[in-house]
């Protein structure tokens, strides 16, 4: 009888990856970016092990939504006391924050638990085309999602 292989996370080979989210749809973009950090792509994917690999996005300040989603879309947050509730819409947090917008996409798309959250730290978002990760020599990776006509 032969026992069933489970992969060790030392086992699995990382890659790093760049992204240019120049033009692309924010919730297809996330929606392949965390595949990727999953693991799901490589052959000995299993749901209770962090087998994915690194993403380096960049161009984060040029991401597009579809339609009036820039003026509708609204991101919320809590400080914790009564009456905290704090919201900023799309338009805004992109000027402010570009990198926040894809990190809380990509989270949403992530299981909630603790792996989940070892899985995002190897999410790197940078909001222009230059990155200091030239040293891990990341290969680009290239999905089929069309660009947003601007």
């Amino acid at each position: 009888m032969q026992k069933t292989y489970s992969p060790k996370p030392d086992e699995v080979p990382r890659a790093w990856h760049v992204v240019d989210a120049e033009g692309l749809p924010l919730g297809r973009l996330a929606s392949e970016i965390a595949q990727v950090l999953r693991g799901k792509h490589k052959p000995q994917f299993s749901p209770h092990l962090d087998l994915g690999d690194y993403v380096v996005v960049v161009n984060a300040d040029k991401v597009a939504v579809t339609s009036s989603k820039s003026e509708r879309k609204i991101y919320y947050r809590h400080s914790g006391f009564p009456g905290g509730l704090k919201e900023e819409s799309f338009a805004s947090l992109i000027e402010r924050r570009p990198e926040q917008v894809i990190e809380r996409a990509v989270k949403g798309m992530l299981p909630k638990n603790r792996l989940g959250r070892q899985m995002l730290k190897k999410l790197k978002v940078h909001t222009g085309s230059d990155h200091p990760h030239e040293a891990q020599s990341p290969q680009p990776l290239v999905f089929n999602i069309r660009k947003v006509d601007a």
